[in-house]
């Protein structure tokens, strides 16, 4: 029975009525007794029990003791294995019949096929479902280029005929093959792809391997820590402590056939073994970065474990300290709301989306772009017939006469290995991926933007990022605080969650995204109380004179810090209830146009003119690529608004090889505003090379 939109309306209906739609986006619990009512139509359970070709999973979620979830109001997508799938997988483990399953067994198999959130199969159109599984996993997606079917993890085909079955409380999706996903360490499965032989074997005699071991701090009770409740300008909210306090990994891997190709055009011999010939190849990238190093102990190909050797500060640069399931979102957010489809506040006929990662090469970032599909026409120095719309590359910069190309990541699921596992991901890249001299001194020498969402590995590898409704708001004089709130949830970190934080005397909330906020993609972060909130800035590419900005939103409701860097205050205090039309900045000088971002209207020499003067005042107007919309995709350009805008927090020389620290303390007199609250928005490292500009009609780049 195809009714999908005959369920949107009832679930409408019952949201009317104040029953609760489950938005937890990974969920191992049963749901609490309020959420199970009494339906005349068909429910999940009774489509699997009515129908006799799918009895054996049926069976298996009986024995799961899932059933009455399945009985449940809710809106669910379950991934149904016919009983000839079920048949086939038991085959393939020596089984004759559902009775030689483990009860263990029978939970992880229903708990993989079941999704807390309804997709039909049109909203599978990314690398992978947007909500995990009941075991906290994600399902990879993709299309099958001769059936065009959609395929979960590379395997398990959803029948086109019987596809986007609806009932009342979800969407079944029937498939072919039983869904099943990886309980090995990410060093495991790297370990078992003999197509990537080459770098398994140098993250072994490095020690690396040793160093991607982490899961899950089982300590971590979120039931030791209440709601906090909370009002951000006149919204009155309610965050959650995380469900859980995992650790992750994400690995860039060269296949080998890339090293071979690479060994052959460098004139590197392979006679001694392939692992010698890539630390020769690690040597020729790391020595003019790590010239000092250079001819000591630990830089010789005997001494491999050493920190300061150059392949194994090869391996370290290709991961990240957090888990990415997906390459979708190693960028923006993709939203398709009204007549907006692109990354998440980001104008892709101006720059391309990119995000900014710590990886563990102590002191290093990897960048990530995402060339989009869309906006080819304009902005076309950005790319050539080279690139591949719609991936992601690693380290690249393509504009103003510079064309490095960087790596790009392959996207796509390899059917015949795993590249999802426990505690990590990989992806395949299409050529050499290292902290080289091109990349230090080029490709990030750059304004670096950061949302703060992405400073913390912690947030994207428990899955918190960019996490929720955006279109949604909840109603702001009653904070939804059920177990399950509608529209998703905002988070608060006590202290010793995030790495590199301590703080005390306030709470420090991530608020869920909305696209209707005046913050960049949607998401910001608030300090609440008389806090004294130190953190850990990301590493510089090299040393050298740097801004460090904030960029927020200022409102009359929020208070005033003072900035310190690495213990030493910085300038006036910030004041956030400080428009830049008011007396302290620029006046009715201000231009405001939001919509038609005025500030294109102006002339070269109008906006370095009021750049410079803002500069010396320690702010900038927003970027002209960022921006929020409403739900028919009219877009409000944070440029044009007075509200939006960096402030510098400090300018100053930064040492690449130490880690440093901002610390914002409360200058506010007394409690102002909701509770002296604090927004961090995003953060930009600006080198000096960017910033100071000089001349008549000179500026930096206004993106």
């Amino acid at each position: 029975m195809k009714r999908y939109n005959d369920l949107r309306s009832l679930l409408a209906l019952f949201s009317l009525l104040a029953l609760m739609l489950p938005m937890v986006t990974s969920c191992s619990d049963e749901p609490d007794d309020e959420y199970f009512y009494t339906f005349k139509g068909e429910m999940m359970s009774d489509y699997l029990n009515n129908r006799p070709e799918y009895s054996q999973f049926a069976e298996i979620v009986k024995r799961a003791d899932l059933m009455d979830l399945l009985s449940a109001y809710g809106h669910l997508t379950c991934f149904l294995p016919s009983n000839t799938a079920v048949d086939s997988y038991l085959k393939s483990r020596g089984m004759s019949s559902v009775a030689d399953l483990s009860t263990a067994d029978c939970d992880t198999i229903a708990r993989t096929h079941l999704v807390n959130n309804m997709y039909s199969t049109i909203e599978m159109d990314q690398d992978r479902l947007q909500t995990a599984n009941f075991l906290g996993r994600y399902l990879s997606t993709e299309i099958d280029s001769v059936t065009a079917e959609v395929v979960i993890e590379g395997i398990a085909h959803i029948n086109n005929t019987l596809k986007d079955d609806s009932v009342e409380n979800g969407i079944v999706q029937p498939i072919d093959r039983v869904i099943e996903k990886s309980n090995s360490y990410i060093s495991d499965i790297l370990r078992d792809n003999p197509t990537i032989g080459i770098f398994y074997q140098a993250l072994v005699a490095t020690g690396v391997n040793n160093e991607i071991l982490l899961v899950e701090d089982e300590k971590w009770d979120k039931d030791a820590h209440p709601k906090y409740y909370y009002t951000s300008d006149f919204w009155r909210e309610v965050a959650w402590v995380p469900d859980t306090k995992k650790y992750g990994y994400t690995i860039f891997v060269e296949p080998d056939e890339v090293y071979n190709r690479v060994f052959q055009e460098r004139g590197i011999s392979t006679a001694n073994g392939t692992l010698r010939a890539l630390y020769e190849l690690a040597c020729q990238e790391y020595e003019d970065v790590y010239a000092n190093d250079k001819g000591s102990d630990g830089w010789r190909f005997e001494n491999l474990t050493d920190s300061i050797n150059p392949l194994k500060r090869f391996v370290r640069y290709h991961i990240l300290n957090r888990y990415v399931p997906g390459a979708t979102d190693l960028t923006p957010l993709v939203m398709k709301v009204g007549s907006v489809n692109e990354s998440f506040g980001v104008e892709t006929t101006k720059i391309n989306p990119c995000d900014w990662y710590t990886t563990l090469l102590p002191h290093t970032m990897i960048k990530v772009d995402y060339l989009p599909e869309r906006g080819k026409a304009i902005g076309t120095d950005r790319y050539d017939d080279t690139d591949v719309r719609g991936e992601r590359y690693l380290n690249r910069r393509y504009e103003n006469g510079y064309q490095i190309h960087g790596q790009r990541i392959d996207a796509e699921v390899d059917k015949d290995y795993t590249h999802d596992a426990l505690n990590g991901h990989y992806f395949y890249v299409n050529d050499i991926v290292s902290f080289n001299k091109e990349v230090q001194g080029t490709v990030q020498n750059v304004r670096i933007r950061m949302d703060f969402s992405t400073i913390f590995p912690e947030v994207m590898t428990n899955d918190m990022r960019l996490k929720g409704i955006p279109t949604a708001d909840d109603a702001s004089g009653t904070p939804d605080d059920s177990s399950t709130p509608k529209n998703g949830r905002n988070f608060y970190f006590p202290q010793g969650y995030l790495d590199g934080v301590t703080f005390t005397n306030c709470y420090l909330v991530m608020r869920r995204p909305h696209i209707n906020f005046w913050s960049w993609q949607g998401d910001e972060w608030n300090i609440f109380g008389d806090y004294d909130f130190t953190f850990r800035i990301p590493p510089v590419p090299e040393s050298g004179n740097y801004q460090l900005r904030l960029g927020f939103c200022a409102l009359p409701t929020r208070g005033v810090m003072q900035t310190y860097f690495d213990g030493v205050a910085q300038g006036i205090p910030l004041d956030m209830t400080k428009f830049l039309d008011s007396e302290l900045y620029i006046g009715d000088r201000f231009t405001t146009d939001e919509t038609a971002a005025n500030w294109d209207k102006m002339s070269d020499e109008d906006k370095a003119e009021e750049q410079k003067l803002l500069k010396n005042l320690g702010a900038y107007r927003a970027g002209r690529s960022t921006y929020h919309f409403n739900t028919s995709g009219t877009k409000y350009y944070f440029t044009g608004n007075a509200r939006t805008y960096r402030r510098i927090l400090c300018q100053t020389y930064i040492d690449a090889n130490t880690d440093h620290y901002l610390r914002f303390r409360v200058a506010s007199d007394g409690k102002q505003g909701n509770n002296n609250e604090f927004m961090l928005d995003y953060f930009e490292i600006v080198p000096s090379s960017v910033y100071s500009v000089d001349g008549e009609g000179a500026m930096e780049d206004d993106l």
